[in-house]
């Protein structure tokens, strides 16, 4: 597995190296934002561990740009910040973050929540052989692939992360059940998850810019206040 490193604190990123090196990962370490995108294009890492506070572009700059064009992969990414303030944890995760340390950290609490980020896509691999479909939407899930059916027009395949095929799949298993954060969470990563609950906002947020026509108006990923999210499909 590749990690990329960016944290402009030498000391830091030599000692989360050293720790990650232990447990068989391959790392590779930078110092800035602008250094960080083109290691992430060169080296198309499965995870980022991304520092919030680093020299040119800042932390959630980066996340926010990986974010929006991804490469091959599209990695996990961990912010580290020295800043423990709420609203940083909540801007952090809105970028796009799937994870989020404050410093001083432990650095063996570090490497865990890596191999349990890093886990979670091997889980995501043992789907059994499924199809759902509604009037707007077909999954197959042994083919990976989904399609948006417009009327009138071909259908048209969808561009989907790992993370955000299963969200799309597991509304579309269980159409209008309402799922909370805590459901969600289960339901795709399990035990494995670290980290903050709204994390799930984030990728509900990112799917709707790929399957809604108005993602601030949604028609088919639908909040329900005070509970969590469900799927309606009455095309």
């Amino acid at each position: 597995m590749q990690i990329l490193i960016v944290e402009d604190e030498a000391e830091i990123a030599d000692l989360i190296t050293l720790y990650l090196e232990k447990e068989g990962f391959t790392c590779r370490s930078c110092r800035d934002g602008l250094t960080a995108l083109q290691a992430y294009q060169e080296q198309q890492p499965d995870l980022i561990i991304l520092d919030l506070m680093i020299p040119g572009l800042d932390g959630l700059e980066v996340c926010a740009r990986i974010r929006q064009q991804p490469g091959v992969k599209d990695p996990y990414i961990m912010m580290l910040t020295a800043k423990g303030e709420e609203i940083d944890r909540i801007i952090g995760l809105s970028t796009g973050a799937d994870d989020y340390m404050v410093k001083p950290f432990s650095p063996k609490e570090l490497v865990a929540r890596v191999r349990a980020l890093l886990r979670r896509s091997l889980r995501q691999t043992s789907a059994p052989t499924t199809t759902y479909q509604t009037p707007s939407f077909t999954i197959d899930i042994d083919q990976r692939t989904a399609l948006r059916h417009i009327t009138g027009q071909p259908k048209e395949s969808l561009d989907l992360t790992t993370l955000e095929f299963e969200l799309l799949s597991t509304f579309l298993s269980y159409p209008g059940r309402v799922w909370n954060r805590s459901q969600l969470i289960d339901k795709l990563w399990g035990s494995d998850f670290f980290g903050d609950e709204r994390v799930v906002d984030t990728h509900v947020a990112r799917l709707r810019k790929k399957v809604e026509p108005d993602p601030s108006n949604p028609t088919f990923v639908k909040t329900v206040i005070g509970a969590g999210y469900k799927f309606e499909d009455a095309t």
